[in-house]
């Protein structure tokens, strides 16, 4: 392996699946996943997990912490402070409350994955230390879906500060692959006083890393990414603070990003548009694996 791509087993046989017409793609489900970034004297890094192995989904692989909406996540009666979920809707491309969903998701994953809360008691503050034996108990019952996060942030006397994330790329999964997901990554800064732990039961390690540190793993076959995560690695490679790249964020490009294939004489080819670097080839046999 040339890099370290993420590439399931049953992938050659479901794209010719797809290709003949004899798969029917799976519905997408909506995801959020945050890129949350601290200044050092070396630059910026961000914090990353690594997905346990034993997961059916990508395990192994290197990723920002994050998961699918809460059907709960749209709640009516959250507590909100920053851009209007006008604003957001227009922003992401979707409506006004699967808008507030996906940023919903975002920061309730952020907490239960990382331990950071993008929160605070009125609309110019945010949280400090989110250690203690009461924050813990809340957090475990938030990913064990006791109560929605709108109850979470009622209960503390806080506000969803949705001004602390910028929105920064969206990605569909493939639509050959049996677990889909419509990804929207934002990027945030960690608050003063908090700091990331090490709490998601879905990984195994975590780390900060300097984005160019961890493409340059991923180049080397070292470490596993899924073509988002490289992808959106390699575009905070230009900056110097991370307060930079959350400016930078009005900026992005939110067009969805969805894997093509097509058959290609004897192989299948599979491409992400305007991502060339994940161009793969399929070969006919089935036991075969992806030729580049």
């Amino acid at each position: 392996m040339a890099n370290g791509q993420w590439y399931p087993p049953e992938w050659p046989e479901r794209i010719r699946a797809l290709a003949a017409g004899t798969l029917t793609p799976v519905t997408p489900r909506r995801a959020a996943t945050v890129m949350l970034l601290r200044d050092t004297g070396q630059g910026p890094v961000v914090h990353m997990l690594r997905r346990r192995a034993s997961m059916a989904f990508a395990g192994g692989a290197y990723a920002y912490p994050g998961g699918g909406v809460d059907p709960r996540d749209d709640d009516l009666l959250v507590r909100w402070a920053g851009p209007s979920l006008a604003d957001w809707a227009a922003r992401l491309g979707i409506d006004e409350p699967a808008a507030q969903a996906v940023v919903c998701a975002a920061v309730r994953e952020t907490f239960e994955e990382a331990g950071v809360l993008l929160a605070g008691p009125t609309a110019d503050t945010v949280v400090g230390d989110t250690t203690g034996e009461e924050w813990e108990k809340d957090r475990a019952a938030l990913a064990a879906h006791e109560f929605s996060f709108a109850e979470f942030l009622d209960r503390r006397g806080l506000v969803l500060r949705s001004d602390l994330l910028g929105a920064w790329a969206r990605w569909i999964t493939p639509e050959f692959e049996t677990r889909r997901y419509d990804t929207f990554f934002f990027v945030a800064v960690l608050p003063e006083r908090q700091r990331a732990r090490d709490v998601s039961t879905e990984a195994d390690r975590t780390v900060w890393t300097r984005p160019a540190d961890a493409a340059a793993g991923y180049d080397r076959g070292e470490l596993l990414m899924m073509p988002p995560t490289i992808s959106t690695l390699r575009t905070l490679e230009p900056y110097t603070t991370a307060a930079e790249a959350l400016a930078a964020a009005p900026e992005r490009d939110m067009a969805p990003v969805l894997a093509r294939a097509r058959l290609v004489g004897g192989e299948v080819e599979l491409t992400w548009p305007g991502h060339d670097e994940f161009t793969k080839r399929v070969t006919a046999d089935a036991t075969e694996g992806p030729t580049a």
